[in-house]
């Protein structure tokens, strides 16, 4: 029987959890080989070869080369971790989370600073809407989130 799981409706969110540690694995482990700076240099170098030592997915794989980091927290990876592709590549995670979100550095950056994105349309599916399409809903749909 799955496990229920209505924290994972969080619009605009993909919760890090066991699951997703499972999934993520091996993009998460091929993240962290990036802190030695043999592996980076080999990653810089040939990337497909590199990343074919690992036993990730097909979409991890292309998830990395396109360095599309919403795809690979889609796909399991944690941002912690994806953090040192942004490093191999000379990013600062600023640089990176505005490209998570479609904006500049600079527009993440004054985001940010004016107190983040507002809360406003943030809502669990049932609420008035579709908040995450993708998934199908878990159990009381029509529950109120306590955000």
């Amino acid at each position: 029987m799955p496990l229920e799981k209505p924290y994972l409706d969080v619009p605009g969110t993909t919760i890090f959890d066991a699951e997703q540690s499972r999934k993520g694995y091996h993009l998460n482990q091929f993240c962290m080989s990036l802190m030695k700076a043999e592996n980076r240099a080999r990653f810089k170098a040939d990337q497909r070869a590199y990343l074919d030592e690992w036993p990730m997915t097909e979409e991890q794989k292309q998830a990395v080369m396109a360095r599309d980091l919403n795809r690979c927290i889609a796909a399991g990876g944690n941002i912690y971790f994806l953090a040192k592709i942004g490093a191999t590549d000379g990013k600062s995670f600023q640089q990176m989370a505005g490209s998570m979100t479609g904006m500049t550095e600079e527009e993440y950056r004054d985001m940010m600073i004016k107190g983040g994105r507002s809360a406003e349309g943030n809502r669990r599916l049932g609420e008035d809407g579709d908040a995450q399409p993708h998934r199908q809903p878990q159990g009381s749909a029509g529950r109120k989130a306590g955000v």
